[in-house]
Formats: structure tokens, sequence, C-alpha cells
């Protein structure tokens, strides 16, 4: 109900807003890990999945358009079709079952992988697999973003091991992700949007919006070594805060 929206929730909306979408403009992906660690503590988890998939759609909207004269649609297109058949198979799994445990095993997949990666002097190069392969990885992207938010890990991962510099990378997973938002909106969003989620919907986005401008800068001071460290911690963390 509109009653409950307190100083404290607001500021928790805005907070996880502003946060989620600096993760999001530094990497290209966490906004949904980032944000709901914080959104989870004033709103309700319905609510909280309206915010990450809305804002998602704005956030990766914005970055889309600024990355757009490096997008490849020949490189990208193989991922959206895979993540057209995931995103629906993950909404059904988090409706008909408990993906707690599918949530704790990724999370213990992106701590350990994140570890490695941010250690290894070099990450391992995989060239084999063609669009295939790359149409795997946007089937379980979309899966994960349908049961835990998280579509672009699988994307973000797959494009560091095919040695794609950090701006080719970007200009896959970040549409990918935009794309399963908009799959997952058309599923959950006539059950989650009410007139609470339209304001916390109108509260949180200029915070999305501002974190997202403030990573993208961070994201131009980076170099390639440096960005894919930092991916690694954002790996890291958003696994520690899907367990705890």
């Amino acid at each position: 109900m509109l009653s409950d929206l307190t100083v404290r929730t607001i500021g928790l909306v805005v907070l996880g807003g502003f946060l989620g979408g600096m993760a999001s403009g530094a990497a290209g992906f966490a906004y949904g890990v980032v944000a709901t660690s914080i959104w989870l503590h004033a709103i309700s988890p319905l609510h909280a999945a309206l915010l990450v998939v809305t804002g998602g759609m704005i956030n990766q909207g914005a970055l889309v358009w600024v990355t757009r004269r490096s997008i490849e649609f020949g490189r990208l297109w193989p991922f959206l079709v895979g993540g057209l058949f995931g995103v629906p198979l993950g909404v059904l799994l988090i409706l008909e079952t408990k993906p707690r445990a599918i949530q704790i095993a990724l999370a213990v997949f992106m701590i350990l992988y994140g570890i490695y990666a941010f250690f290894a002097p070099k990450l391992p190069h995989v060239s084999w697999g063609g669009r295939l392969a790359d149409a795997a990885v946007g089937f379980f992207g979309g899966l994960f973003g349908g049961v835990a938010g998280l579509s672009g890990i699988f994307p973000a991962i797959w494009t560091q091991i095919r040695g794609w510099p950090k701006e080719a990378a970007r200009a896959v997973y970040q549409p990918f992700i935009l794309f399963a938002h908009v799959v997952t909106m058309l599923s959950i969003g006539a059950v989650a949007l009410d007139w609470e989620g339209a304001v916390l919907f109108l509260i949180a986005i200029p915070a999305v919006l501002l974190g997202s401008w403030v990573g993208w800068k961070i994201f131009g001071l980076l170099s390639e070594q440096r960005f894919r460290q930092m991916l690694s911690v954002l790996l890291i963390g958003s696994g520690l805060m899907l367990i705890f």
C-alpha cells in the first residue's frame, strides 16, 4: 500500500537504484543483484522484481544507446535466440518451484569463477562452438535471468573467455540483458504492476539513471585488465549477496 512508503523506504529505494545503476554503468551488468540486496530490506520481493525489470530496461536501454556503434548484430543474434527460450523457462521455474537451491548454486559458481578470474594472469581463450555455443550461453543467461534476475552473468563471463575487447563484450551482453528484461516484463508485469509498483518505479528511476552515468564515467577510465578485475569483484560480490 502507498501508506507503507515511509522516508526509510524511499531512501532505500533511491540508494539501491543508484548503486545498482552505478554497477551496471561501470560493468554492464549486476544492476539487479546489487539493487535488490538493498530493496528487499524495504519492499516486497514482487515489487523488487518489478523494479529490476523495469529499471533494467531503462538502464540498459540508455547504456545500449551509448554503445550502439559497437553493436554487431551478427555477433549478438545467437544470444538473443537462446535467451528467447531461456527466459520463459526461468520465469516458469520461479513460479512453479523453489528456486533457492538454483540461486545458491549459481552464487557459488560466480564466487569461484570471480576469484579465479581476478587472480589468473590470463584467462583461457575459447574459440570453439561458434554461434551454437553462443546461443547456449544465451539460453542459460535467459534461464538465470528468469530465476534470479541475472541474465548478464553467463554472457559476461563467456565474452571474457572469448577474448573480446571490453567494448565488444558490452555490445553483446548489454543488449542481451535489455532483451531478457523485455521478455521477463511480458511474463510478470501483469502480476507485479500496481499503484505502489508504479510509484516505486518513479522514485527509483532518477537514481538508477544517475548511478548509470557515474558508472559509465568509471568505465571510461578502466584498462582492459582493470575492467576484467572489476567484473571479477562484481561477480564475487553478487554471489555473496545472493547467498546472504
